[in-house]
């Protein structure tokens, strides 16, 4: 067999997928999550894949048939809402303590975000998985702790303001390592908080007339 038939996927169907625990999975889902971060979207394989997880390839190609699923399979599985069990009774403790979690959290992920910045526009189930495993999430529990301080009148309910909290959580995230060359760590996001998104309390600050 030649280098070029061994490095391509085996047809769908062609064989059975393999009985593989968690555990294994969780150690692939891991190597190629990482090989992202390092090296970029473009230069991981499943070669390099196999390589780090002493596996073959044909394992990989059984399982997922391609890079991109494989990808997309493991987004999903690192999907977490970190900031789901943040409830301390404000609206200015929940964002303070958000950007504590995600100034604790943002040099992984941000590099993953910008890893694959240019493949999730080429690929859309890549895109979709993406957004599933760290962005959603994140937006949801956002908008929830938002939606708390709303009930508990801390903020008016028609403030224009509300609705881009979570683009200014990523766009900080994803922004300071281009402008300044350091991640948002929780001291910065902190800063931020108290600058850019507390004051959005304020009262008087509802929808323009």
């Amino acid at each position: 067999m030649t280098s070029q038939a061994a490095d391509r996927p085996e047809p769908v169907g062609s064989s059975r997928r393999s009985k593989i625990t968690p555990e294994r999975e969780q150690e692939f889902f891991d190597a190629v999550l990482e090989q992202i971060r390092q090296c970029g979207y473009d230069a991981v394989t499943m070669e390099g894949v196999a390589a780090r997880t002493r596996c073959s390839k044909s394992t990989l190609y059984r399982q997922w048939q391609t890079k991109p699923r494989f990808v997309a399979a493991a987004l999903r599985s690192s999907g977490q809402a970190r900031f789901a069990g943040i409830d301390t009774g404000t609206l200015a403790g929940d964002l303070r303590e958000a950007a504590r979690s995600a100034g604790a959290w943002s040099a992984k992920d941000t590099s993953l975000l910008q890893a694959l910045g240019h493949a999730v526009t080429q690929d859309p189930e890549l895109a979709q998985a993406l957004r599933e495993a760290l962005v959603e999430p994140e937006t949801t529990a956002l908008k929830a702790i938002v939606r708390r301080g709303v009930e508990r009148g801390e903020v008016s309910a028609d403030n224009p303001a509300l609705a881009y909290i979570p683009a200014q959580f990523f766009g900080v995230l994803r922004v300071r390592p281009l402008l300044e060359g350091e991640n948002a760590d929780p001291d910065y996001l902190l800063r931020f908080v108290e600058a850019a998104v507390l004051p959005v309390r304020r009262p008087g600050r509802g929808r323009p007339r």
